[in-house]
């Protein structure tokens, strides 16, 4: 493939993504992430979507109560307007953001840009989630990290929604959701259908 001379041993952008269920520790490992290259000295910008505001209007902030600040976006082509010369940019909770979200990673890490991305892999349907599955399908690094099970001590993979509410999107902690096993997800599920 030829590269046109302004990408010609440009090889240092790339594509980060942290995936998992809820209370698995996303958040914590981006946060940990965008700190280490903040000590190296990397000029660091990090996005999140607007609409959630469950901890802080602006800091990006993980269940452990680290933060971050960041800069809370409507839409992911507002990163590219934003990025100025950040050499890494972090994105926390992907899955809310639009399906833009990919190609706007990709045109950063054309750039030469690490961008790392933290996201539910899965909505509480057991589904693919927003934008996640073309990130994961993109990536060039991918952590998929598990929480505990609050029934049975197993490793998490769901989310399980302990409201009623059928949206796709419903913002919520520990009030609303449970991090499960793929067994006591499924137990949980049908002992709903049944009541």
């Amino acid at each position: 493939m030829f590269l046109e001379p302004a990408f010609r041993g440009q090889r240092s952008g790339w594509i980060e993504v942290v995936c998992g269920s809820m209370f698995s520790g996303k958040t914590e490992e981006l946060i940990r992430r965008l700190k280490r290259a903040k000590i190296a000295n990397q000029k660091v910008e990090i996005y999140k979507p607007a609409k959630d505001t469950r901890y802080d209007q602006s800091n990006v902030v993980s269940h452990d109560e680290n933060t971050l600040l960041s800069r809370p976006i409507q839409h992911s082509s507002e990163i590219l307007d934003s990025v100025g010369d950040a050499q890494v940019v972090g994105v926390d909770e992907a899955q809310f953001f639009d399906d833009d979200l990919p190609h706007v990673c990709e045109k950063l890490a054309i750039r030469g840009v690490r961008v790392i991305v933290a996201g539910l892999d899965m909505d509480f349907k057991g589904r693919p989630f927003g934008p996640m599955p073309h990130l994961l399908s993109i990536a060039e690094y991918i952590t998929k990290l598990h929480a505990i099970c609050h029934h049975c001590g197993s490793l998490a993979t769901h989310s399980y929604r302990l409201s009623n509410d059928v949206e796709t999107v419903v913002l919520g902690e520990q009030d609303k959701y449970e991090a499960r096993c793929r067994i006591c997800y499924q137990m949980g599920n049908i002992l709903d259908l049944r009541s």
